[in-house]
């Protein structure tokens, strides 16, 4: 089963630079609430008041052997499968804590699909293009080799001294092109319809 899910945050300078913060020397590690996983089609709960609700497609990383002190020249030895993951975040109630971790786990905040791709069929050392379109309109779109940290170090990172249990989620942060990052922002209303794709792998709707 989904055991932990752990997120990089600002892992992508231009995504850094919209939220008004520094590109970090180290990974940004934090945790989403496993509870708040949901799938592909499924919908996306908007709490009550305006909460500034907003998406972040991301590649998703699924731990498949159990990884202790690994090395970053054998991480990817220890990988599953990879993933599309949208971390839904409520930026009210992020910004109220000096946590993230609330306002990115509420429940169906996390949803993971369509499905995995093996590292066979999606080889994580290319570049792959990666995108957000809201009710088909363009919002983010990069490629995964712009992240700051990629996949191999992280593993490898989180590892010392940190079980990576089987079922581990890691999430690799998002490129700019997020509601917040707008002027004036633009936030998910009712009803919209949030695609997020990643080629090689595909795209994942809510």
């Amino acid at each position: 089963g989904v055991g932990n899910v752990v997120c990089i945050g600002l892992n992508y300078s231009d995504h850094a630079a919209e939220s008004g913060m520094k590109v970090p020397g180290q990974p940004i590690v934090f945790n989403k609430h496993n509870g708040a996983i949901s799938g592909p089609d499924d919908d996306i709960w908007l709490p009550p008041g305006s909460q500034k609700m907003d998406w972040e497609v991301e590649l998703g990383i699924v731990i498949g052997e159990r990884a202790f002190h690994v090395s970053e020249a054998d991480a990817l030895d220890y990988v599953f499968g990879y993933t599309i993951l949208n971390d839904v975040s409520a930026r009210t109630i992020q910004n109220q804590h000096k946590q993230w971790y609330r306002g990115k786990s509420l429940d169906g905040f996390t949803p993971m699909g369509p499905w995995i791709v093996t590292p066979d069929e999606f080889d994580v050392r290319k570049s792959w293009k990666i995108q957000s379109r809201i009710n088909g309109e363009l919002r983010q779109d990069s490629t995964t080799d712009r992240m700051i940290f990629h996949v191999p170090y992280v593993i490898a990172e989180l590892s010392q001294g940190m079980t990576l249990r089987p079922g581990t989620i890691i999430s690799m942060g998002t490129p700019a092109g997020v509601g917040m990052g707008f002027d004036p922002p633009k936030w998910l209303h009712p009803g919209d319809v949030v695609a997020c794709s990643i080629d090689g792998i595909g795209t994942l709707t809510n």
